[in-house]
């Protein structure tokens, strides 16, 4: 099964990195420097760089208003100007961790969900997950810390 990954557009985003501490605060936001190399960017889907600034913010990636509507705590970093976008490659920031993927139908209900090691998920989960014709797309959480990582489609 051919499928597609995409990381989340950057332009709502930008502004934000305006704002001063205090004004981020406000909105829930916080401005971090990386500190680690696992710190993954949900646009670029790529890990940030020791240093580097980024914003740890809470976003709603499943809007739809049905009990599965969510958000949850997210990484952008400045320097991402592009979302990612790939056909049938899995991004180091999702093979390099456990995770969950949620299949979801056309009224955003969740119809099926497993967990893979990210190196294994195009195998063990995208596929299998989308080749259920009633799965309209997936969702891909980081399986520990519970955090929205991409959406998946067929391509």
């Amino acid at each position: 099964m051919t499928f597609r990954i995409s990381g989340l557009a950057p332009e709502p985003f930008r502004p934000l990195f305006d704002l001063t501490d205090a004004a981020l605060r406000e909105l829930g936001v916080r401005r971090v420097i990386a500190d680690d190399l696992r710190m993954p960017c949900r646009v670029s889907m790529a890990h940030a760089d020791l240093g580097e600034e980024l914003l740890l913010l809470n976003y709603e990636h499943q809007p739809a208003n049905t009990p599965y509507r969510a958000k949850h705590a997210i990484y952008v970093r400045r320097v991402a100007e592009r979302a990612f976008e790939a056909v049938d490659a899995v991004p180091e920031v999702i093979a390099s961790r456990l995770v969950a993927a949620r299949a979801f139908d056309a009224q955003h209900m969740m119809i099926d969900a497993d967990v893979a090691e990210g190196e294994a998920a195009a195998a063990a989960l995208f596929a299998r997950l989308l080749d259920d014709p009633n799965a309209n797309y997936l969702q891909v959480h980081y399986a520990r810390r519970g955090c929205y990582a991409a959406r998946v489609e067929r391509a």
